[in-house]
């Protein structure tokens, strides 16, 4: 589905299947911050959605409204029930850390490889951010959000999500128990790049090299299944 936000002409798309036939929902347009009602009408396949400005004011329109809120902790009684999007356009990022110092290493970094920068504040937030995003790259410290980095949440999610769509994500590891591009470890993690804190001060590189390999890997693999038949 596609909409223009009628405030900044942003064009913007969201996947079909993300919202329920005959329902709406309160999209926020990442350039304006306006709040838009979207409906995706019962067996109707459409390009295009009409909206409006949704202005808070109708506790029965909220009533109405699924709830795509993110980040909102389980104590949380009113969440402002949003639907959080990302424009369809350039490579994202999903950044899952908390230090704030480590941030400020990385972003430059991801800013300069011209990502689109989206910062989780928890394990919560991060997932259900994924569930309703694609994201090229994810990098994420194993002890975000958690104690015992072997039961991180996030971690175990990337883990489970089926393979056809974990192929399309480059998930990068910070950790300070492993050496970087440790490749048995990173096929014990599930990720596909492992960069120990130390060496954060070549995190370009890394990356570069990390996801080069990466690429140059699967096409030869979907070559491969070309060869034989299989795709």
């Amino acid at each position: 589905m596609e909409i223009i936000c009628d405030q900044c002409d942003r064009k913007l798309k969201i996947p079909d299947e993300k919202i329920p036939e005959g329902r709406k929902v309160t999209v926020t347009c990442p350039g304006c911050k306006k709040k838009l009602s979207v409906e995706r009408k019962p067996d109707t396949i459409e390009e295009a959605a009409s909206f409006q400005f949704d202005t808070g004011d109708s506790d029965s329109k909220d009533a109405d409204q699924s709830d795509f809120g993110f980040g909102l902790s389980d104590d949380y009684e009113h969440p402002d029930r949003t639907f959080e999007f990302i424009e369809d356009e350039g490579k994202i990022v999903l950044i899952c850390e908390e230090d704030r110092a480590i941030k400020e290493k990385i972003k430059p970094v991801l800013d300069f490889m011209e990502y689109h920068i989206i910062e989780a504040s928890n394990a919560r937030e991060a997932i259900k951010k994924m569930r309703y995003n694609h994201f090229n790259l994810i990098i994420i410290n194993e002890e975000f959000d958690s104690r015992d980095p072997d039961a991180n949440g996030v971690m175990i999610y990337l883990s489970r999500i089926q393979m056809l769509d974990r192929r399309k994500m480059f998930v990068t590891m910070l950790t300070r128990r492993f050496p970087t591009m440790d490749h048995m470890m990173e096929l014990n993690k599930s990720v596909n790049l492992i960069i120990n804190l130390k060496n954060l001060d070549d995190i370009e590189k890394i990356l570069r090299r990390g996801i080069s390999d990466n690429d140059m890997f699967y096409r030869l693999y979907m070559e491969n299944l070309k060869s034989i038949g299989r795709l």
